[in-house]
């Protein structure tokens, strides 16, 4: 049985004045996961990523389809199950935590509110619950401070507490890393996935952050316009995009034209194995499969610029042809803004039919 099923979903919002037609922000979306799984929701600003969470959450109406928890139907078109007896943690943005009330108390919240079917546990234990969740998320003498007297990583590490407390059938991340700084990020990101895979707790992430999405989730689904337009595990979805779209928005990449016979696909930058139909295609190539002195079998190009960023170093291409592309390489590199390298390209390459709409 999966923990989370969505079928036929579609929301929006009420038109803004008279003579407007209402917004459609959710477009028949289907959706399944597995009870303990780690389900990344990726897409750019608006495509409706966080209104799928709300009305998930029971926080915003739907207008058609229907939501089942473990089974239990929460939604049925506009009729829904109130937030606080779906058995749904939500963790947002800002950590919105009780200004006025203890870290414990903040983390209690949960505990003290009645949950269906779920008998509200007595003070002691709601003691014994908070300090092992505290315990949990290693912060296990802050109980008695106030949130401002923690720091943003401190904080929302308190509010993935409180969400857990209830032991809920679903966590909910509303981008809960957005607002930290970029080292925090990356370190509380991949603390917050550790507990969750400890603890089994099945997990839906909203997110606008490729790098966080490919780097914590099992799944990823892509959402555009309020449709959904791929779901695959990362290494799946990086290697195998449907679409230009998806190909562009999951990573950097350069996309050439090319030629398939079938077996082969030939373009700019050689000739390499490809399953494709025969005709024109769009090959995908990765910068990490760009080589920099391929040596004879390469095309000449012109190093345009150069990024280093301590692991690894991005340059910046142009290729004889006027074509620009990306080639990234381990460490700091040993070719300068403005000298001729030898270009070639690792296989094997994704390769795209043309679109003729």
């Amino acid at each position: 049985m999966s923990a989370l099923s969505v079928r036929g979903l579609s929301a929006g919002y009420p038109a803004r004045r008279a003579g407007e037609d209402p917004t459609t922000v959710l477009d028949g979306i289907d959706l399944e996961v597995e009870t303990g799984a780690f389900v990344a929701v990726l897409g750019p600003s608006g495509c409706g990523k966080t209104t799928l969470l709300r009305v998930i959450a029971g926080l915003h109406p739907a207008r058609s389809g229907q939501i089942e928890l473990a089974g239990r139907p929460v939604v049925d078109g506009p009729r829904g199950v109130p937030p606080e007896q779906r058995r749904i943690g939500l963790v947002p943005q800002e950590a919105a935590l009780f200004p006025h009330q203890s870290v414990a108390a903040n983390v209690a919240f949960g505990l003290r509110s009645p949950r269906a079917g779920v008998p509200r546990p007595g003070r002691a234990q709601r003691d014994a619950r908070v300090a092992q969740m505290l315990d949990l998320v290693g912060l296990p003498e802050l109980g008695g401070r106030l949130p401002h007297e923690l720091s943003g990583g401190q904080r929302q590490r308190v509010a993935l507490a409180r969400a857990l407390a209830p032991g809920p059938t679903l966590v909910l991340l509303d981008e809960p890393f957005g607002a930290l700084d970029a080292s925090l990020r990356v370190e509380l990101r991949t603390e917050v996935r550790q507990i969750l895979r400890e603890t089994g707790t099945t997990t839906v992430l909203v997110t606008h952050d490729q790098d966080e999405a490919l780097s914590t989730a099992d799944q990823v689904v892509v959402l555009r316009d309020g449709r959904i337009v791929q779901q695959d595990s990362p290494d799946a979805l990086y290697a195998g995009p449907v679409d230009e779209w998806v190909a562009r928005f999951v990573g950097d990449c350069t996309i050439l034209p090319g030629t398939s016979d079938g077996s082969a696909v030939r373009f700019e930058l050689g000739t390499l194995p490809a399953q494709a139909p025969a005709g024109p295609v769009e090959v995908v190539v990765r910068p990490e499969q760009v080589l920099v002195g391929a040596g004879p079998q390469g095309v000449s190009g012109v190093v345009a610029g150069r990024e280093f960023f301590g692991h690894d170093t991005l340059y910046h291409l142009e290729l004889a042809t006027g074509t620009r592309l990306l080639a990234r390489m381990s460490g700091a590199g040993s070719h300068d803004v403005g000298s001729t390298v030898s270009v070639g390209v690792a296989g094997p390459v994704q390769v795209l039919p043309i679109d003729r709409g």
